[in-house]
């Protein structure tokens, strides 16, 4: 392939969650911030919604290996089962399958949360690609977020998915649930200043130290056919530079983006959001949250 034309240790532009490449967009760091600071709050509940390859399972990752020993951490990457296969799958994580009798799930998954508490560590389960969860599934997350102590709870929980996770929660047989969401965040594709940088950085990382490789043109058209998905341009870049190596050729310009559109089926979701109030609201919650972060910090 390209890599060695260019220099390269690894494919760059890469589809795998690989947080070697997280790239610190305002509205990726910025999620990140809010999940970190609601999670070492003990706020029971949180949401991360964005479209289809926004870099949500990447940002998952990425809060993976941020959380260190103080917590127990279950990642769960497909929920689509049903309730007790879910449940079994979080005892799976836990380590604690064989302590399971006679289908009493929610029990042995309290005794763990009980013990770990003792030990002074909390327990945060990730359910990514939250919009296939069965309603029943559903019904045992709401389950496991009753699991508390009268002074705290027990596990904190983050669903991970695409917008149609808002639809599913809306839906009245489960609004209770809704309304123990504490925090929620949107994911943003990247602004057209940020493509840029979202190219070195992704090159850097893999170990390119050359000239700028992509021109100006290149980015306009890039951002224009991507509208800033980061899978896209992904799936672009790559193309381009296949394209470019295979022609004996350099820098990528605007000829090769064309021709990496005109040969990928890429689908972009156009949809009328109206996040820009939300991002508003978003970013003065991170203010307050870190905000209150800091005052509970003087009094420890």
């Amino acid at each position: 392939m390209y890599e060695q034309y260019y220099g390269l240790t690894e494919n760059p532009f890469s589809l795998t969650p690989d947080t070697d490449f997280f790239y610190q967009s305002f509205t990726h760091q910025e999620a990140l911030n809010v999940l970190l600071v609601a999670i070492r709050a003990g706020d029971g509940f949180l949401k991360v919604t964005g479209e289809v390859g926004t870099g949500k399972t990447l940002l998952c990752r990425k809060l993976l290996d941020t959380l260190d020993d103080r917590y127990n951490t279950v990642y769960i990457p497909n929920p689509y089962m049903n309730c007790n296969a879910l449940l079994e799958a979080v005892m799976v994580e836990m380590g604690i399958s064989h302590r399971l009798e006679k289908d009493n799930h929610i029990a042995c998954i309290n005794e763990y949360l009980i013990e770990s508490a003792r030990q002074s560590k909390s327990t945060v389960i990730i359910l990514d690609e939250a919009q296939s969860l069965p309603q029943e599934s559903l019904e045992a997350i709401r389950l496991l977020s009753n699991l508390e102590t009268e002074k705290q709870k027990l596990v904190q929980i983050i669903l991970f998915g695409q917008p149609e996770l808002d639809s599913l929660l809306e839906q009245s047989s489960i609004r209770q649930l809704q309304q123990r969401i504490m925090h929620a965040y949107h994911l943003k594709p990247l602004n057209r200043s940020a493509i840029g940088a979202y190219i070195r950085h992704r090159m850097r990382s893999a170990g390119y130290a050359g000239p700028e490789l992509f021109d100006r043109a290149a980015q306009n058209l890039l951002y224009k056919m991507s509208r800033g998905i980061p899978r896209v341009i992904n799936v672009l870049c790559h193309k381009a530079m296949m394209q470019s190596y295979a022609n004996g050729e350099f820098y990528i310009r605007k000829k090769q983006i064309r021709s990496a559109v005109q040969d990928s089926a890429v689908s972009v979701p156009v949809r009328s959001t109206g996040y820009g109030n939300n991002h508003r609201f978003q970013w003065g919650l991170l203010s307050l949250l870190l905000a209150g972060a800091l005052l509970m910090s003087q009094y420890q």
